[in-house]
């Protein structure tokens, strides 16, 4: 282990990389493209639907997107605020990518949750707030479009705590919703932050803050608006749980803040809290124990992302990956632990959306993207430590949609293959053949159905590859974990196909659940598992 310099320690802690999770709709692009507003990053702010002349938003970058108004892949954007670097990493909101979710919560060392306040928490809030409980990370909530008619706070809150589990602080507390949204009040500076319009959100606003007890009070909002307030607070104060730090940190505690990212009412307020509540980046668990960025002075990084063709003119792949610890140099050359062998990381970028700008160093808490030969996997550990280690490995999700896909045109077989394997090494889709037959027909697993669209759209758009899509019936995929299973003399039932993935291991398909039981039971010693490993 090398030691670490004052330098790389000092950029180190000024890194904070959270990932922002939601319901689709609920307007986490639109509170991304304000935060690099107030990051000087961009100085107009797109919205994700809008007029035709509105600018599409920054993070949404691929064509799809554009036409649905949802995100599909993650995005990683990074902009400077106040002497703090700062990553976030936008994920998509729709239910049928969130697998991809899942893994950039892994990059993460804190999460922001979006809820719309007029719908309180949503389903798919649920899911992703629970892979955030499973690893302890610091959430924090931002209640947004109070601009529109919202629940009541108490219930909103209420709302949280029941279906999430999780104790909540409101740091601040809206005064009115909708038409009558006036600004909000700071708990702790028991001012009333008052706001001008800003375009409809695209520029900085001005925002007024004015003591509870200045007399000017009375002309901002009404008599009963400020009774209402000074009630409800002191209910508040009464019942509700203290701000604790220490709780925060260990995702037991959620601070939660109101607002409107259309208008951008409370996001700059929000983004300084959060600065001053969160932590440089944290160790991570290695099969050498904990890796803590503040003592271990050698690069290291996880790959948590792959995306192709992000660039039309350029067919290439992009690795992202989450820098654990050290410093990064473009052109450096690195250890491969899955690969076994030193690599060079080529073309480090980091993104602002779909423009990129290469970078020569990063530090531990960054996210870069480096051009990717076809040699990296999700999960992988690159290092340059004398004494190498592993991060730990991230789950692979069982699919529960199959279909077969063949190409329309056998001459595009190459074209086919290429495309397809390209996509499923990004982790949106998974690939099988039928057990002993090659890749003539090829068995496609995904999370969601979207996802079947969106692999459709990208081979006839990056590919050229026009293809034909059969629905299959089965619901059940199983990993047989015996290492020396014979397939041919498997006693299977009616309903289950065997099959194999793309590094031959065999796995089994069932329409039936109860299917996976009457296997088990005819053949003696046979172990399935619901997760693959990378």
């Amino acid at each position: 282990m090398s030691q670490i310099t004052n330098e790389v320690k000092n950029q180190i802690k000024k890194r904070r990389t959270f990932a922002i999770i939601s319901h689709p709709d609920a307007g986490k692009t639109t509170l991304t493209e304000k935060f690099l507003l107030y990051g000087g990053a961009i100085n107009q702010a797109g919205s994700v639907k809008g007029k035709a002349t509105a600018k599409h938003a920054v993070s949404d970058w691929m064509e799809i997107e554009k036409e649905r108004g949802i995100s599909v892949t993650s995005s990683v954007l990074q902009f400077n605020y106040d002497g703090y670097c700062i990553n976030i990493l936008d994920t998509p909101g729709h239910q049928d990518f969130s697998e991809d979710t899942y893994r950039t919560l892994m990059a993460a060392d804190s999460a922001v949750m979006v809820i719309d306040a007029s719908k309180g928490v949503e389903a798919q809030t649920r899911k992703l707030f629970k892979v955030c409980t499973m690893r302890h990370i610091p959430i924090f909530t931002f209640i947004n479009k109070m601009d529109r008619e919202a629940m009541d706070t108490f219930e909103l809150l209420d709302d949280i705590e029941n279906e999430l589990g999780i104790a909540t602080c409101p740091i601040n507390w809206p005064i009115g919703s909708g038409k009558e949204f006036k600004g909000v009040y700071d708990r702790a500076s028991k001012k009333v932050e008052i706001f001008s319009d800003t375009k409809k959100g695209t520029t900085q606003g001005e925002v007024k803050k004015v003591d509870i007890s200045d007399p000017e009070i009375s002309w901002l909002i009404t008599d009963d608006q400020k009774l209402q307030l000074e009630e409800e607070i002191e209910l508040q104060d009464g019942a509700g749980a203290e701000f604790d730090q220490e709780l925060v940190s260990k995702g037991e505690l959620s601070p939660v803040f109101f607002g409107s990212a259309l208008t951008n009412f409370g996001v700059e307020t929000f983004l300084q809290h959060f600065l001053q509540m969160t932590t440089s980046p944290l160790p991570r668990i290695s099969d050498r124990g904990p890796i803590d960025p503040m003592e271990e002075g050698d690069f290291s990084a996880f790959v948590f992302k792959i995306q192709a063709n992000m660039n039309k003119a350029h067919r290439d792949r992009i690795a992202f990956m989450r820098i654990c610890s050290g410093e990064f140099e473009a052109g450096m050359d690195v250890y491969h632990m899955q690969g076994g062998k030193k690599v060079r990381l080529s073309q480090p970028q980091q993104m602002m959306a779909s423009e990129r700008k290469m970078i020569s160093k990063a530090y531990g808490g960054d996210i870069i993207g480096v051009f990717d030969p076809g040699i990296f996997s999700i999960g992988d550990t690159l290092t340059t430590a004398q004494d190498k280690f592993t991060y730990e490995g991230i789950p692979t999700f069982a699919p529960e949609h199959f279909a077969r896909v063949r190409q329309v045109d056998t001459m595009k077989r190459k074209q086919f293959i290429k495309g397809i394997n390209q996509i499923a090494q990004e982790g949106a889709i998974q690939i099988f053949q039928e057990y002993n037959m090659g890749m003539e027909e090829v068995i496609v697993g995904v999370v969601g159905v979207l996802q079947f669209d969106v692999l459709k759209y990208r081979l006839e758009n990056e590919y050229n590859v026009e293809i034909r899509m059969d629905t299959l019936p089965y619901e059940h995929i199983r990993w047989i974990e015996n290492e020396d299973i014979d397939m041919d003399k498997l006693v299977g039932t009616s309903d289950m196909k065997k099959i194999q993935d793309l590094k031959g291991r065999p796995l089994l398909l069932f329409v039936n659940a109860w299917s996976v039981g009457m296997v088990l039971d005819r053949n003696e010693g046979l172990v399935l598992s619901e997760f693959g490993r990378e």
